[in-house]
């Protein structure tokens, strides 16, 4: 059997969207609103420990914010709230703030003439995939992925393995012919827990999460003019592309 696939996290491993992409996005719902909330840098790597933007409002409000009195449609108000978030986080998108990593376009490039399948596994919404992708990668890029597993479309969000599952389910494949590619530490769990060789690109917020389950840890993806530092192996630098990745998952052409 041969590498067949490549499943791929969103924020923060396509893009570093979640330091000035989420974050901001958030604040501005926030005071469209009438909130006093405030989610700076530090605080924001916190709720970082919880995936999924309703479910990290309402942890704030847990943890942070207990005095707040949340009304009566309490799930109709988050989800509210989660959507000008969203309208935001787009708006933020199409002003072209928030870029791809180094290396994420010429791997997709690589792949796509490699004749590997791609698919997409994040617990952010579809509306956020849908806008990263058309403003980075235009349009036609949608098209590249054959699977888009976000948002609520599995009952449990990462670290749970549901949404890596989801996706290898829809596409008819087993892990071992697949690779991931995640940023974090609950994201490492959940593609670890679906069986699948992680690639792991660090950023800020995650760069000092226990990574041992990874397969490979960098700082990017990497580019021909600026190699990206393995942290495995501190003296080495990496440019991961298809041959590299053949060679991660122990592949026989």
């Amino acid at each position: 059997m041969s590498l067949q696939a490549l499943i791929f996290d969103v924020d923060g491993t396509l893009a570093d969207t979640e330091r000035d992409g989420h974050r901001p996005a958030f604040n501005a719902a926030f005071a469209e609103a009438g909130l006093d909330w405030e989610w700076d840098i530090a605080l924001y790597g916190e709720l970082l420990s919880v995936t999924g933007g309703k479910e990290r409002i309402r942890f704030y409000l847990e943890r942070y914010n207990p005095d707040f009195t949340l009304p009566d449609n309490s799930d109709a108000w988050i989800a509210a709230l989660h959507q000008a978030k969203t309208r935001h986080y787009v708006r933020l998108l199409n002003e072209g703030l928030i870029p791809l990593r180094p290396g994420v376009k010429r791997l997709l490039d690589e792949a796509r003439q490699a004749g590997l399948r791609l698919a997409i596994a994040t617990t952010t919404t579809p509306e956020n995939v849908t806008a990263l992708l058309e403003a980075t990668l235009g349009r036609e890029s949608l098209a590249w992925f054959e699977v888009i597993a976000a948002g609520d479309i599995v009952p449990k969000k990462k670290p749970d393995p549901a949404i890596f599952t989801y996706a290898l389910e829809a596409m008819q494949l087993p892990a071992d012919v697949c690779v991931a590619f995640e940023d974090s530490r609950n994201g490492l769990r959940s593609s670890s827990g679906a069986g699948l060789r992680t690639v792991v690109t660090v950023n800020d917020y995650t760069r000092h999460d226990d990574f041992s389950e990874a397969a490979i840890i960098l700082e990017s993806l990497g580019e021909p003019s600026a190699p990206a530092a393995n942290l495995g192996n501190p003296q080495s630098k990496v440019i991961m592309d298809v041959t590299m990745l053949r060679e991660l998952v122990k592949v026989i052409d």
